[in-house]
């Protein structure tokens, strides 16, 4: 079944919110891991992921900034890079990440182009009519509940340091639907944040990776939802469940059980939504997974 949650994107978004089986994270700081991380596939779109030469060096080069947020520095043998999360709503052209560097040196800007990008639209019939037009009490929880949202969408530690070639948290057939432009009862609404993985109610969601988890909670729009924090400003969203496992703060290992699919919060039928955020933009989970032949 398709879903019809979506994600919140803190001030970009109306009053609605919208809404890795798997490889271990590395338990290193980033100024010394112990072997060079694997990275994700690049690509220069709205909902994407740009990676920026640092240049070479024995000792991180600093912090960078993008929107507002910090985003995972790495060393690779070849030199630093910095990986930078591209919102949906991003627009084609010209953008820059700042770079702070460590000592006293001056700031730079790290120039990078955004290419266009059409995503397909998509129409759903919702049943509940209050997850398309919600009421006086409902915006008022929303508000609420977009304070948590972006507190773990923005959630920056350095405990980790992330690998990002990533398997699907559950099994099931995964469908292109990140980016989808939608239309809920025919009424448009934000662009859809994640992907959404098919299968049955019950159906175990392991953690793709060591973390830790951020919140959890019954979302309005989400349902039943788990919040990861895999590192340097690498999150990973679980929304829909039937049952939550976990608790804010538990350490989950690769493996560990989230909770288990379910229908709850905007859905037409069990399945579980799938969201990766890097310095806080909500980036497409498929340029995480192996390619698909």
């Amino acid at each position: 079944m398709i879903s019809a949650g979506r994600w919140a994107a803190g001030p970009r978004v109306v009053a609605a919110l919208a809404v890795l089986t798997c490889v271990p994270l590395q338990l290193a700081r980033t100024d010394a891991p112990s072997e060079p991380p694997t990275l994700p596939r690049e690509s220069r779109v709205p909902g994407g992921i740009a990676i920026l030469d640092l240049g070479a060096g024995e000792r991180s080069p600093g912090d960078v900034i993008f929107n507002d947020h910090r985003a995972p520095v790495l060393r690779r043998p070849e030199g630093w890079v910095a990986l930078v999360g591209i919102p949906l709503d991003a627009s084609p052209g010209p953008h820059a990440a700042l770079l702070r560097p460590a000592n006293d040196a001056p700031a730079r800007r790290l120039a990078f182009t955004v290419a266009p990008k059409k995503y397909d639209e998509q129409r759903l019939k919702v049943a509940e009519k209050r997850h398309v037009d919600p009421l006086r009490e409902d915006l008022e929880r929303i508000a609420r509940e977009r304070v948590r949202i972006d507190a773990a969408l923005g959630h920056y530690s350095t405990e980790f340091t992330p690998q990002f070639a990533l398997q699907p948290p559950v099994p099931g057939r995964r469908s292109s639907s990140f980016g989808l432009r939608r239309f809920f009862n025919d009424q448009p609404r934000n662009p859809h944040t994640g992907m959404d993985i098919a299968a049955a109610t019950g159906t175990p969601i392991v953690s793709p990776a060591p973390g830790r988890v951020l919140d959890t909670g019954d979302f309005f729009f989400n349902g039943n939802t788990v919040f990861v924090d895999h590192g340097l400003g690498v999150v990973t969203i679980y929304c829909h469940l039937d049952r939550i496992d976990v608790k804010a703060g538990d350490t989950v290992d690769t493996g560990t059980p989230l909770g288990q699919v379910g229908a709850t919060g905007r859905v037409t039928g069990a399945h579980l939504h799938w969201g990766v955020a890097v310095n806080r933009a909500l980036v497409d989970p498929a340029l995480f997974l192996p390619e698909e032949r």
